[in-house]
């Protein structure tokens, strides 16, 4: 049974593949100081309440928090008797290599996604992931990844306003009733909402010009679905894009 760990700057998603399907899946908030024996007391409880009697032997890892992979390493080896992959070594290969400056290292979670979308979608993309950041990952004909764009996130942009405006409120992410406010709150969110749609579909505009050729437009994240709502700019919506790239990446790896 192979157990998938997508660790963001945020949160660290752990989904459990029998190879058809997940049968499950838990987020938690990524912390460098959890012990690996914390994320074991953590996940094996949360499997006995989901009444999951299965065996871990494979586990893959995408981190874009570095300090988390050793702890990781270690539940891994101490509980479940195996070396977990890591997206982002040399030992981890990719179905089709990179194409970006040489020396430039690409975050693990583009190069998942970059996988999981050629997989479901084929070739010519932009994946756009709402995370901490929202980032634009470009998709060739063939599957490599070939650069991309990163934004400041949604939620770190309003963070950003609220601490360095002491008046505005902290507030949440929705879609306003009207793009002009009334009131601090529903300026705020136009501004936010209406400034992000801007934002991606100006970038995506540009991406398409700048390769001169039709591409599928992929949301994934948090926030995707609250903007594919709101506004039609995506081709696809897929929540499960990250861990369905790392059990490509996995499959891959244990056939070579």
């Amino acid at each position: 049974m192979l157990l998938a760990i997508d660790c963001g700057n945020t949160n660290t998603v752990f989904s459990i593949w029998d190879g058809q399907e997940f049968l499950a899946t838990w987020r938690t908030s990524t912390e460098w100081q959890r012990t690996g024996d914390q994320y074991y007391v953590w996940l094996s409880s949360l499997m006995q309440l989901a009444k999951l009697d299965v065996e871990i032997d494979e586990v893959i890892i995408s981190s874009t928090v570095p300090r988390v992979v050793f702890n990781l390493r270690v539940l891994c080896n101490r509980y479940f008797d195996c070396r977990p992959l890591v997206v982002g070594k040399p030992e981890c290969k990719l179905p089709v290599e990179v194409r970006v400056d040489a020396e430039t290292q690409v975050g693990p979670d583009r190069l998942v996604n970059t996988v999981a979308g050629h997989d479901l979608f084929g070739g010519n993309l932009i994946v756009v992931d709402f995370g901490t950041a929202t980032t634009f990952d470009v998709v060739a004909d063939d599957g490599a990844y070939v650069g991309g764009v990163i934004a400041p996130g949604v939620n770190l942009s309003l963070e950003a306003l609220h601490q360095a405006a002491a008046a505005l409120p902290h507030v949440d992410v929705t879609i306003p009733d009207h793009v002009i406010g009334t009131n601090t709150v529903a300026c705020m969110q136009s501004g936010v909402f209406w400034g992000y749609v801007g934002l991606v579909n100006g970038i995506v505009s540009k991406i398409k010009e700048e390769r001169g050729r039709e591409m599928k437009v992929i949301s994934t994240g948090g926030l995707a679905p609250l903007f594919q709502q709101g506004h039609a700019m995506f081709d696809h919506l897929n929540d499960d894009l990250t861990m369905h790239g790392l059990t490509v990446i996995n499959a891959y790896n244990k056939a070579k």
